[in-house]
């Protein structure tokens, strides 16, 4: 399950960069007998998924389940945080749910709002786009899943959310991976800007989980959501889920930001090693150099050393090359060269 919501998440997110608007969509779903079934309309125990849906289809919904338009379309404003609303009739729970895109031309994930809208007679659910998350429940993935039971089927989409949340930060950590076993290769300012992105999505992740955390924590405390004993143990792993998240966003975290800084040091490294090694180069050719601009000059020969001497001109130069050897020889041990 964690592969395929990773590759669903990620495709999901290329076709975003591309330009192709998902037009808004209704299903219907009802499980009978532990089999999920689409529906062509809304029937008694039915689960209605709402898909990037149009105003028109927000005020059906709302007029049909007796609700407030605002709330039905509260999950596809990006700014709306996480929380829980006791509204007459029904209940809003808003989450933020983890999603792929591409951000700078590289793979980035993100959060958006998911929206659910309880019933004594229905589930609703509202979103963007389509997201692994939900995608679960109609694959027919989870186990004893039922449209029927409300309020556990509610904690059966936060457990997942967490559960995807878990699996996409495990991708990060192991792109965190492949960038920290090319430190000893070929690292430059690519692998820089990588690594600031998976923080960023990190960051992303600890927000959205820390406000998620505070509706499972109101959840536990609201008597008016009818819960049976088996619901209750479900919420219980789905708040130990979110921590987990949360630990493991701050953990890697840590380990990225050790990463970034390994690497700034090693590229910095290895630049002064280059500028050391030219600096020496330098000065091993600043030898000659001065040698020849000396005897360059314009003034009689009869003062310039070794000038009448016999093969005079190869003298120097041997001279020239002994001292510019010794001065490569003094460098090498001072590991400079």
């Amino acid at each position: 399950m964690h592969g395929d919501s990773e590759t669903g998440e990620e495709k999901r997110g290329a076709e975003r960069t591309t330009g192709d608007e998902r037009s808004g969509m209704i299903n219907y779903y009802r499980t009978d007998e532990g089999v999920i079934q689409k529906l062509k309309d809304y029937d008694e125990g039915a689960w209605v998924q709402l898909t990037n849906p149009s105003p028109e289809e927000c005020v059906e919904i709302a007029d049909r389940f007796q609700m407030d338009v605002a709330d039905v379309r509260a999950a596809l404003d990006d700014e709306e945080s996480s929380r829980i609303s006791l509204e007459e009739g029904y209940t809003l729970i808003l989450v933020d749910i983890p999603t792929a895109e591409i951000r700078n031309n590289r793979n980035s994930y993100q959060t958006i709002p998911l929206g659910i809208l309880l019933r004594e007679d229905v589930v609703i659910t509202v979103c963007t786009e389509e997201t692994a998350v939900l995608q679960t429940f109609v694959d027919q993935s989870m186990k004893e899943f039922s449209t029927k039971k409300r309020m556990r089927f509610v904690y059966q989409i936060l457990y997942n959310s967490n559960i995807v949340y878990q699996s996409l930060l495990r991708t990060i950590d192991r792109k965190r991976k492949e960038i920290e076993e090319r430190i000893n290769g070929s690292t430059g300012d690519s692998d820089l800007f990588d690594l600031h992105e998976l923080e960023s999505n990190l960051v992303y992740f600890a927000t959205s989980l820390r406000a998620n955390s505070m509706v499972l924590d109101r959840l536990t405390r609201y008597g008016r959501l009818q819960q049976f004993p088996e619901d209750r143990d479900l919420l219980e792993d789905v708040i130990i889920e979110n921590r987990q998240a949360i630990e493991m966003t701050g953990i890697y975290r840590d380990i990225i930001n050790g990463t970034r800084e390994l690497l700034s040091t090693v590229i910095n490294n290895r630049l002064n090693d280059v500028m050391k090694i030219l600096t020496s180069v330098t000065l091993i050719l600043a030898i000659p150099t001065i040698v020849s601009g000396v005897y360059g000059m314009n003034v009689d020969d009869q003062w310039m050393p070794l000038a009448h001497v016999p093969h005079g001109f190869g003298i120097i130069i041997l001279i020239t090359l002994v001292i510019s050897v010794l001065i490569a020889w003094l460098l090498h041990r001072k590991k400079m060269l």
